[in-house]
């Protein structure tokens, strides 16, 4: 190797090396991030990408601008995050609906949830309670059990759209305990509220995010909640499994991705900085006002998290015959 190559040579090596140090020691982000979330702005997962985003854009440095692409049971978002250059400056919200569920509600899905994605880390998860109007005949738990067990397909409940965690939520109830329950699927929060809040479609497991408030208003009352403990915003409503109705733990979770590809230390600190932001005495008190839980962890924490959750809801899935295509 002659002098001029052996220069080239080292140069290259150096630029090498020196190129992730150059994001761990803050170089990166140099313009602004686009945050995609798959739903209407307003809603649950929109208002936590929001929270997040303001306090996570004070110590990045630049401006994280939310783009709410919603559809296709996510798959729009998704598809458009996991087409993007893999720099760090387009991430999104993702929840149960990419992560567990569409790889087996769709035969055919136009991405990967575990090749086509870099995984960042987990944002947290809210449980799902099973609520009814007050002028269902049943009004505690043992009651509501028995009598859809001796009516069955009798009553109807609410979920936010096919392949929800709502709808999902219900399919795994019925399938512990043998039972029948009509659904009627909706689009989106806010409707099926409205249906369930006046007694037309008198039965949903809603998440805490958009419906603790009408709990607390009375306008529904919550029977159960799908968690492991009690939430400590609910603390009089029993589990599912105090009830008896054993394995039924339902909540939807969410968490940070950004296309496969993303270099590590772009990963790291999109991280840190997320981390950093769920411990944010802000953030955590606008969580715990209804019931949404933090999760904070490395990026290995959550995609384990996600893959574990899409075996365990793959079940259900098939069991339930459950389909979007």
């Amino acid at each position: 190797m002659n002098r001029r190559n052996l220069v080239f040579s080292l140069t290259a090596t150096a630029a090498a090396v020196a190129s992730p140090l150059a994001f761990s020691q803050g170089q990166y982000p140099e313009q602004l991030i686009k945050w995609v979330v798959p739903y209407p702005a307003g809603g649950g997962t929109d208002n936590i990408a929001r929270a997040l985003a303001e306090s996570m854009r004070a110590v990045l440095g630049q401006q994280i601008v939310i783009d709410n692409r919603p559809g296709a049971a996510t798959n729009i978002g998704a598809e458009l995050v996991a087409r993007a250059k893999p720099d760090g400056y387009t991430i999104m919200s993702a929840d149960n609906a990419l992560m567990a569920f569409n790889e087996h509600l769709f035969k055919k899905l136009p991405i990967s949830p575990e090749k086509d994605f870099s995984y960042i880390g987990a944002i947290g998860k809210f449980p799902l309670a099973l609520v009814v109007h007050p002028s269902f005949p049943a009004q505690d738990f043992k009651a509501f059990l028995a009598y859809v067990k001796a009516n069955p397909g009798k009553a109807s409940y609410a979920s936010v759209g096919n392949g929800s965690p709502h709808h999902l939520a219900m399919e795994m109830f019925k399938n512990r305990t043998g039972t029948f329950i009509t659904h009627i699927p909706y689009r989106g929060a806010a409707p099926a509220m409205q249906d369930v809040m006046a007694g037309q479609v008198p039965v949903m497991f809603l998440d805490l995010a958009s419906g603790l408030s009408i709990i607390k208003s009375g306008k529904v009352k919550a029977l159960a909640i799908g968690s492991k403990a009690r939430s400590p915003v609910l603390p009089d409503v029993p589990t599912l499994d105090e009830l008896g109705v054993k394995n039924t733990e339902v909540f939807a979770f969410q968490g940070v991705l950004g296309p496969a590809g993303l270099p590590a230390p772009v990963v790291a600190r999109l991280n840190q900085e997320l981390n950093k932001a769920l411990a944010d005495s802000t953030v955590v008190k606008r969580f715990s006002e209804f019931g949404f839980e933090p999760v904070r962890g490395t990026p290995e924490e959550f995609k384990k998290l996600a893959r574990s959750e899409a075996a365990r809801w793959g079940q259900v899935i098939r069991a339930s015959g459950v389909s979007l295509d």
